[in-house]
């Protein structure tokens, strides 16, 4: 067996390949930025050959760096960036025009009809999920309208849908030579078409979405030693390794994160932010704006499900104040503009930039800047910035102590926005709880490692994962009740505000 476990991280601005050994510690890695294509308000495509192409620049980049070989490699792993949709010709791999983006809302006009026909909780019973631009099944039927040819091309069997584990998996196991087309349970569960119980796709809403059966991707669990076969010799690892696990990426950070047990949560703050809570072996229904969703699936184990609060937009909003505004050169530069004031001088960002997610599912809401003042200055903006993603925690943290009836007792964190220790000991306050990063922060590529190597036999158990997990810091709550809640009651204020701007 190898001495190593691979892992690739298909994320929503780069794509990572992370080399880790048998404790979980990185031994070497690689990443590459792709661009973000806006080609109308309120859209967000990549283009998913750029995304190939800086895969397989990352895997040879981290095994150069390292003098590690391919077959040095027990198994490969994959997480990615969920919901995110491409549509592509089986025989060629050439996509229909570029991936739509978890963030787009194009389909705003699909959403609403199917909301106006059954209500915007019409699928939620079989998915868990409100219908929702977020969700992969709308973007296939935006797809397949909008090219010409390419519904028909589907109903004779030549399209091929995927999210983006689904499309890399592809290519690296042969792509249009006899690549394996399959998804696992976990990013299937985002496309609004799987049933959450059977574990199989729903014909009923297939119908309804016109989505051919035959585009759509076999399901299996997230750990499995049979389910995707090896890559290709003459593929970017130049080697036959088995693909053992694929993740969507939030559900990755939770496995990362060893969050096995009922009750235990992790937030992982990038580009959006994803508060999960694992609720063990059957689903819960979220009376409180939440998404049930599958947590993960071990081959030959009942899958696991959880609750999940999801947040458009959190590291995104650092990267709109350096980008848009210019009031910083690079992104950790936020903290240190923001601790140069005491509070928020009574300044609120509400980023609902393409709408808001759980608990609210507003996507005609749009982004505010509330509470400005003469007195207020480019450093209050820069700690109200900050500040909108831990109230945004808290919002989810709020329905998700509702739905699950178990208050949480420490939330685990990961992702890039956990080195930023003013909003970490702000998240603290704001949940009143204790917030703990650990020592490997690379959780969500960790969690498609763990799969991988859970099912190739490179870790025996879950146990032997758990004794790997080492917290790197804490923060414990300092701040007093009556301002906690004073600060919490102003933002819910400025939320509103952010309602029915777009007609």
């Amino acid at each position: 067996m190898g001495a190593y476990i691979g892992a690739v991280d298909q994320g929503t601005t780069s794509s990572r390949f992370i080399i880790f050994d048998h404790e979980g510690r990185i031994v070497g890695m690689d990443q590459k930025e792709h661009r973000q294509i806006f080609p109308r308000p309120g859209w967000v495509e990549h283009d998913p050959m750029e995304i190939w192409r800086n895969t397989g620049d990352v895997i040879r980049g981290a095994l150069a760096k390292t003098g590690i070989r391919g077959d040095d490699l027990a198994a490969l792993g994959i997480t990615n960036q969920r919901e995110t949709t491409v549509v592509w010709d089986r025989e060629t791999g050439r996509p229909y025009g570029n991936a739509v983006v978890w963030q787009c809302a194009r389909t705003h006009d699909i959403c609403r009809g199917l909301i106006r026909e059954g209500g915007q909780d019409r699928f939620r019973e079989q998915t868990g999920l409100p219908v929702s631009t977020y969700f992969s099944g709308p973007k296939i039927k935006w797809i397949l309208d909008a090219h010409p040819g390419a519904r028909e091309a589907a109903r004779r069997g030549d399209v091929l849908f995927g999210t983006m584990e689904t499309w890399i998996v592809w290519w690296l196991t042969g792509g249009p030579s006899g690549g394996a087309h399959v998804t696992d349970v976990t990013n299937a569960s985002r496309t609004m078409l799987m049933n959450l119980r059977t574990l199989e796709w729903e014909e009923e809403i297939l119908g309804i979405l016109d989505v051919p059966r035959g585009c759509l991707p076999r399901i299996v669990p997230s750990s499995d030693h049979r389910s995707w076969g090896p890559t290709s010799e003459d593929g970017p690892l130049g080697a036959r390794v088995p693909v053992c696990g694929a993740v969507g990426d939030q559900q990755a950070a939770l496995v990362g994160q060893t969050c096995f047990g009922p009750g235990e949560a992790k937030n992982t703050y990038g580009t959006g932010c994803f508060l999960l809570m694992h609720t063990g072996h059957e689903p819960i229904d979220s009376a409180h704006g939440l998404i049930t969703t599958l947590a993960y699936q071990f081959s030959g184990r009942k899958p696991s499900y959880c609750l999940e609060g999801a947040i458009a937009v959190a590291g995104a909003l650092v990267q709109w104040l350096r980008d848009n505004l210019g009031l910083i050169e690079r992104a950790p530069e936020v903290e240190d503009l923001a601790s140069q004031v005491e509070d928020n001088g009574g300044v609120y960002v509400v980023p609902a930039f393409s709408g808001l997610l759980a608990p609210y599912w507003r996507p005609e809401a749009r982004g505010v800047i509330a509470g400005l003042t003469r007195y207020a200055n480019k450093r209050h903006l820069a700690r109200a910035v900050l500040e909108a993603t831990a109230y945004q925690a808290r919002d989810i943290l709020e329905a998700m102590n509702k739905d699950s009836r178990v208050d949480l007792k420490e939330l685990r964190v990961d992702g890039g926005m956990v080195a930023n220790e003013l909003l970490m000991q702000f998240q603290s306050d704001m949940l009143n709880v204790p917030v703990t990063r650990p020592k490997v922060a690379e959780t969500t590529c960790l969690g498609a490692a763990y799969a991988a190597g859970i099912a190739s036999g490179y870790w025996t158990g879950r146990e032997e994962l758990r004794n790997n997990w080492k917290a790197d810091k804490t923060w414990s709550p300092a701040m007093p009740h009556d301002v906690r809640e004073d600060l919490y009651w102003s933002w819910k204020k400025a939320v509103q505000r952010s309602f029915d701007w777009v007609d």
